[in-house]
């Protein structure tokens, strides 16, 4: 799916750059201040430098990349980060050609190490005055070689089980074939929800904006159904009254559909 046609060949490296964004949103509704720590660590506890390298390290095994390098962190008080430099391609076998190798020789990868690497940095946040909690993950994939990040794509949507996905696609530069023609793109793609699967696109509300002569691929998901239950930390909807609900529910609507739109919506 993601080769260059069989009738190329190549000149050298496929050089092309393809980098998968996400920005990852979980809300809440935390009452109290007592309520709101919990909250924060309960997420920097679930997604820990540990469990992040976890979840990048499958991703790595996904698109096929081999890990050379893993920096990760936990920050006080909150939040976390975790780094994974990648090779694109396995080592050439001893007694293969570069013209018959499915990639660069070894001494070659070194070139382009800083090209490929898989990052998480988590941002956990609140506000007191409207009791609204967030969990943000910002998760960069970006490759080069015949390896892609769009192979991890469901896998990262439900490793994180979000309700706010915002994803950009990119592929940069070009690759030359023998008769030094370029190429700015070796697949088929119109837009992400392409490479997402139908369980995933029932769940959830999408919007596309895309400029395809740029190749330049941007995907915004928010989940259709809404649960009052699912957002509360440390009570439970039976706890509250009806007026209680409902002011509750406009609150959490209003800072979801404001992260999805990308802008403030007047408070009355």
């Amino acid at each position: 799916m993601f080769k260059m046609p069989n009738n190329i060949k190549l000149h050298g490296f496929n050089n092309l750059t393809k980098t998968l964004s996400f920005n990852i949103y979980d809300i809440c509704y935390a009452q109290t201040d007592a309520q709101r720590r919990e909250y924060i660590r309960y997420i920097s506890k679930e997604y820990n430098a540990d469990r992040l390298t976890q979840i990048l390290t499958e991703v790595s095994n996904i698109i096929g990349a081999r890990i050379l390098n893993v920096a990760k962190a936990d920050y006080e008080p909150l939040g976390a980060s975790v780094t994974i430099l990648v090779s694109e391609e396995a080592p050439v076998p001893q007694g293969v050609t570069n013209s018959e190798a499915p990639g660069p020789l070894p001494e070659a990868v070194v070139a382009h190490l800083d090209k490929s690497h898989i990052t998480v940095h988590t941002y956990p946040e609140g506000h007191p005055d409207f009791g609204i909690s967030t969990f943000r993950a910002d998760i960069d994939v970006a490759t080069c070689g015949r390896i892609s990040p769009l192979k991890a794509l469901n896998f990262l949507i439900h490793s994180f089980e979000s309700d706010i996905v915002i994803i950009d696609y990119r592929v940069r530069g070009f690759t030359r074939d023998v008769k030094g023609t370029k190429h700015f793109i070796e697949h088929k793609i119109n837009s992400i929800q392409n490479y997402i699967s139908r369980p995933t696109k029932d769940r959830y509300q999408m919007i596309d904006v895309n400029v395809y002569q740029e190749k330049i691929f941007h995907t915004k998901m928010i989940l259709k159904e809404f649960d009052l239950d699912n957002y509360l930390f440390g009570i439970a909807k039976s706890d509250l009254i009806p007026r209680e609900q409902k002011e509750i529910e406009e609150r959490l609507h209003r800072e979801m559909a404001e992260i999805f739109y990308g802008r403030n919506i007047i408070r009355n």
